[in-house]
């Protein structure tokens, strides 16, 4: 990410040209006491950096497609380790799922969705991890026909 100045949103609202002159240089937090930070940065700096994610995203998928989806999901182990008590069909489908979230994020810069997928992935690691759990949740839930429901002309 690189060099982040921190500035008050009162020095932002007082002098703007000297926090636009420390943006021109790099990143500006700004410090803000009634709600979340917020980040200045120039429009170029955004868009090389959004176009450098795309560009990675790419290449990985590029990477995994080569390397095969055991080679990847053996990589990944390091990062998450709970790939392991993934069946190895789930594993593959964790590798597609993970590769094409990347892609997504990066494509919309929207990175909460790689974490929505890893986070989908982990609670499925976490079924699997459990026999009872497991069982309790691959089992039909009725175990009686209540036959056909009437149709709405019969009423």
């Amino acid at each position: 990410m690189g060099i982040v100045s921190e500035v008050q949103w009162s020095e932002l609202q007082r002098d703007p040209k000297s926090v636009a002159a420390i943006a021109d240089q790099h990143e500006v937090r700004v410090k803000r006491r009634d709600g979340a930070d917020l980040m200045l940065v120039r429009a170029d700096q955004h868009a090389n950096r959004h176009s450098g994610a795309i560009m990675a995203a790419r290449a990985m998928r590029s990477v995994f497609r080569q390397a095969g989806p055991d080679v990847v999901a053996d990589a990944l182990k390091d990062e998450f380790p709970w790939i392991a008590v993934l069946p190895e069909s789930d594993r593959a489908e964790f590798v597609r799922e993970f590769v094409q979230a990347i892609q997504a994020s990066a494509d919309l810069g929207q990175w909460s969705l790689l974490g929505q997928a890893v986070h989908e992935w982990a609670n499925t690691a976490i079924v699997h991890a459990d026999p009872d759990l497991h069982h309790a949740l691959s089992t039909p839930i009725m175990t009686k026909d209540f036959d056909q429901v009437p149709s709405s002309e019969n009423e």
